[in-house]
């Protein structure tokens, strides 16, 4: 059978730019140099900008991939976003805030190639899970404060207008109790470099609660009920943090998800992240 048929444009053309280098940091004992890199989901689209939501994987700041979730990510994309899966060190190349540095270091280098990836300056959110939603807090919550920008393009900002981080770490002294040798080794001490049951003033300095304030960018909190890793009530105390700051925050607690949980990865939870970055981004754009 032959048949000719007539195609209307109207979609753009989605491109993936793997492997992309925007920043580099000392390595082996400060002798060597390694390439940060970031996967980037963007619509060919001339002139037009679009909003950018950055993503940051989680594992307990021990490890990362920035390719595990691009086939959602994808999906985001194709509703009207740029969307960046971004690479930080982990905890056994850099304490805190080196991880914070590295992806603010990534939202000055997407707003430095703005024109590349047909980016509105004007218009990033954030996303993490886990770890990466602690990262992801971090840096919604800081884009104000130069010292934790570091290293390329620190003449564009690193702020962010609109965050979702998932099951967040947000205050490490409100962690269940354990023993100190057991403390000595859990994620957040590795993360500080130090005990952080020995050096709790110090742990609070890497705390996304920390830093709340009445400038802070709206925030959409997803987090596990039954989470047996980060309870729930981390969530819920940053919730409040932000609350009584009169911040534009929203609180979802699902049902039966443990930590990282298939929950998470449904259509349903994934049109509510839609609807938030679209609402508080897009049509602002």
């Amino acid at each position: 059978m032959r048949e000719t048929i007539h195609v209307a444009v109207k979609e753009p053309q989605y491109v993936v730019d793997t492997n992309v280098t925007f920043a580099q940091v000392p390595d082996w004992f400060g002798n060597t140099t390694k390439d940060l890199k970031m996967d980037i989901i963007y619509p060919k689209q001339g002139k037009k900008k679009s909003p950018c939501i950055v993503w940051i994987c989680g594992g307990a700041w021990l490890q990362l991939s920035r390719s595990a979730h691009l086939a959602y990510l994808s999906e985001l994309a194709r509703s009207g976003f740029v969307v960046a899966s971004v690479q930080y060190r982990t905890s056994n190349e850099m304490v805190f805030p080196g991880q914070l540095m590295d992806i603010k270091s990534g939202i000055r280098y997407l707003r430095a190639h703005a024109d590349r990836y047909c980016i509105d300056v004007n218009q990033f959110g954030i996303m993490g899970e886990s770890a990466g939603g602690h990262l992801a807090a971090m840096a919604a919550l800081t884009g104000a404060l130069k010292e934790f920008d570091q290293g390329w393009y620190t003449e564009y900002s690193s702020a962010v207008q609109a965050a979702c981080p998932w099951y967040v770490p947000a205050d490490m002294s409100k962690f269940p109790p354990s023993d100190r040798a057991a403390q000595a080794a859990s994620p957040e001490s590795l993360l500080l470099g130090k005990n952080v049951a020995d050096h709790m003033e110090d742990a609070m300095k890497a705390c996304p609660v920390s830093y709340v304030t009445e400038q802070a960018p709206p925030f959409l909190l997803l987090h596990g009920l039954c989470d047996r890793t980060v309870p729930f009530s981390q969530s819920e105390v940053l919730y409040e943090e932000l609350d009584k700051k009169g911040v534009d925050v929203r609180l979802v607690g699902i049902e039966e998800a443990d930590h990282a949980d298939i929950q998470f990865f449904q259509k349903e939870v994934w049109d509510m992240i839609r609807e938030f970055f679209t609402e508080r981004l897009l049509k602002e754009n």
